[in-house]
């Protein structure tokens, strides 16, 4: 599923986000920024412990914050490490919203045109995925329509039950 808002396209797509060639990449990240497991262990497998010394050496960071990486070896330029959770592996509402927000500003600053989100904090977290979707894709809708760098956010999905999620909420949005 596509949609066009502002100068940007939005995807929902099914598949592994560390085999996309977008910009950039978001890491599912703990506010220590260690990458153990769910998209964060698949980044360091496929991506090399490079990417987590870098983001270490950022940290800890404060919970609903994002720092910036290399790809490593991935197929992208950056990973941005989203603190979408802290040590008690919990996340909430207030924190989607703002690590969500973080993220998209920090592709605006480092000149990333193309960026991949997992859904944040439904993993370890245990976040519920449609309210997890209506929270990222709202904040992505509005964000995108004054965007000036992006010209694409992915929202890539494991398996088909986290896509239909994700497509059935963007509907709503643009129904409502």
């Amino acid at each position: 599923m596509e949609l066009i808002i502002g100068r940007a396209k939005l995807a929902i797509l099914q598949g592994d986000i560390t085999s996309l060639t977008t910009d950039a990449i978001v890491n599912a990240a703990n506010n220590y920024l260690w990458m153990g497991a769910g998209v964060a262990g698949a980044i360091k497998q496929k991506g090399g412990k490079i990417i987590e010394k870098e983001a270490v050496s950022q940290g800890p960071i404060e919970v609903g914050d994002a720092v910036i990486t290399s790809g490593g070896n991935l197929p992208v330029k950056y990973v941005i490490h989203a603190a979408g959770m802290g040590q008690d592996l919990q996340t909430s509402d207030e924190i989607l919203h703002k690590v969500t927000i973080n993220c998209l500003e920090l592709a605006e600053e480092n000149g990333i045109h193309s960026l991949a989100f997992p859904a944040i904090g439904t993993g370890v977290g245990g976040f519920e995925i449609h309210h997890c979707a209506k929270i990222m894709l709202e904040e992505t809708v509005e964000y995108l329509s004054s965007a000036k760098v992006l010209q694409q956010v992915n929202f890539v999905l494991f398996d088909a039950v986290g896509r239909e999620v994700f497509e059935e909420q963007l509907r709503m949005i643009f129904s409502s």
